[in-house]
């Protein structure tokens, strides 16, 4: 099976304390890999990470892990997957997650996956790109980062179409159906 879309996905080298979010990070790595996509993310073993790419990895996905150099002890670099990418730095982690992603998914996280999404958006913003960004909410912990970008909007900070920049969805079922049907758009205007 060939692996034409690739998922970007940011989230937490923690599980957190919700059993609904390493759930909803094995479910999504589950739907990726049956969809036949392609799946991208910081290359960590523990937290959601780990349950991300072990349930891509045990439906058969294709996963690429992209860790910095001095992050392989502390998020305990995943040896198991596809293609493991240790970088020189968190920046040039995000830029190559960045250059091999047609779309991102943001999973539950902490502050880390906080800076992945703010950069994302930011790049977004200043026209580098237009991939999309998809929220994936998981027991509302889009909320927070919605509050956020509804603030700055607020506050004359960021323009009232930062909110296009990302688009939340309720869960995983709505993320991946979301998914398909880009995956599907950017096939039919390759073909």
């Amino acid at each position: 099976m060939g692996f034409a879309f690739t998922v970007a996905v940011f989230c937490g080298s923690r599980p957190g304390h919700h059993p609904d979010y390493a759930a909803g990070a094995a479910a999504l790595g589950r739907g990726l890999a049956q969809a036949g996509m392609r799946l991208v993310f910081g290359g960590g073993k523990i937290g959601l990470m780990g349950a991300l790419a072990d349930a891509a990895l045990a439906e058969g996905g294709a996963v690429i892990g992209v860790i910095p150099d001095f992050l392989t002890r502390l998020e305990v670099a995943h040896r198991g997957v596809d293609e493991l990418v240790i970088t020189t730095s968190m920046h040039a982690r995000k830029q190559l997650m960045f250059d091999l992603a047609d779309a991102f998914v943001v999973l539950p996280g902490g502050l880390g996956t906080l800076d992945e999404t703010v950069e994302i958006l930011t790049w977004r913003q200043l026209g580098l790109h237009a991939k999309p960004v998809l929220l994936c909410d998981i027991e509302n912990s889009a909320g927070p980062l919605q509050a956020l970008i509804e603030a700055a909007i607020g506050a004359g900070f960021a323009p009232m179409q930062t909110r296009e920049f990302c688009e939340p969805l309720a869960g995983v079922a709505a993320t991946l159906a979301r998914l398909r049907e880009l995956a599907a758009r950017r096939d039919h205007a390759i073909g």
